[in-house]
C-alpha cells in the first residue's frame, strides 16, 4: 500500500510539473528579453501580411486548416490589423484588431469578437498576447482563455502559436506562418 501511495503522488508531481513548469502557458515573456531580432509591433504588424495555419482540437487532432490575408496600418501608437481568413471548409471570417501601444513595451487590442481588453507585451523577439475570445455561434458560442505567442524569426517571418483553455482546459490550439506580402 506505501508503494502504490509513493507512486501516485510521484505520478501526480510529474503531471503538475509538465503541465505548469514545462507547459506553454508558463512561458514568460523575460524568457525572451534580448533575444534577437527585435519585435517592432508598428514594423512588422504592417503593411500587407499573409499568413497560413492550422487549428488542432482539444484532443490534438487536426481539426482545420485557413489561410489569410491581413493588412496593418499605425498611426503613432495607434493601429489596426484587418484579418481575412479562408478556413478549409470554405467558411469565413473577418477580424479587426485595435492596437495602443502603452508604457515600455506592452500594448492594448480590441476586436469585435473579445471580451473585455487584450494584454500583450513585447520582449525581445516575441509576442505575448492574452484575452477572452468569443466564439462564433456556429462553433458554439463559448468564451475561451486565448494565449497567443508570437515568435519573430531572423528573415521576418513571424510564427503564431496560440492556445485556447475553457474552464483551464485546452480546447484547442493554432499553429500559423505570418510574412509580408510580396
Amino acid at each position: 500500500m506505501k508503494f502504490l501511495t509513493i507512486c501516485l503522488v510521484i505520478a501526480l508531481f510529474a503531471m503538475i510539473s509538465k503541465t505548469y513548469l514545462f507547459s506553454f502557458r508558463f512561458q514568460s515573456p523575460q524568457n525572451y528579453a534580448g533575444t534577437g531580432p527585435q519585435f517592432v509591433l508598428t514594423e512588422h504588424l504592417s503593411g500587407e501580411i499573409l499568413s497560413e495555419g492550422v487549428v488542432f482540437g482539444p484532443a490534438g487532432k487536426m481539426t482545420s486548416s485557413f489561410t489569410a490575408r491581413m493588412v496593418g496600418k499605425w498611426e503613432g501608437d495607434t493601429g489596426t490589423l484587418s484579418e481575412e481568413f479562408t478556413f478549409s471548409s470554405g467558411a469565413t471570417q473577418s477580424r479587426k484588431w485595435h492596437l495602443k501601444l502603452g508604457a515600455g513595451n506592452t500594448f492594448t487590442a480590441t476586436a469585435d469578437d473579445l471580451d473585455g481588453v487584450a494584454q500583450g507585451v513585447v520582449s525581445g523577439s516575441t509576442v505575448r498576447l492574452t484575452y477572452n475570445i468569443i466564439l462564433p455561434e456556429n462553433s458554439g458560442g463559448h468564451t475561451l482563455q486565448a494565449t497567443d505567442w508570437l515568435y519573430l524569426t531572423a528573415n521576418g517571418v513571424i510564427i503564431n502559436k496560440s492556445e485556447m483553455r475553457k474552464f483551464g482546459l485546452k480546447a484547442a490550439e493554432l499553429v500559423a506562418t505570418m510574412r509580408p506580402a510580396e
